[in-house]
């Protein structure tokens, strides 16, 4: 598991993300919170590594 975020007022985010394929994709959910308390979902990506 993955796990990035960033605390400021106003406008926090986070990330959560699972390793597949043996390290070559990333599949996660960004959140966002402007409140500091109440978290939406902000966007989901997936990240694969490209061919060599």
């Amino acid at each position: 598991m993955l796990r990035i975020w960033r605390d400021h007022p106003g406008f926090s985010q986070r990330f959560t993300g699972t390793l597949e394929d043996g390290g070559d994709t990333i599949t996660g959910q960004w959140e966002l919170s402007r409140d500091g308390e109440t978290w939406a979902d902000d966007l989901e990506i997936t990240f694969r590594r490209a061919p060599a």
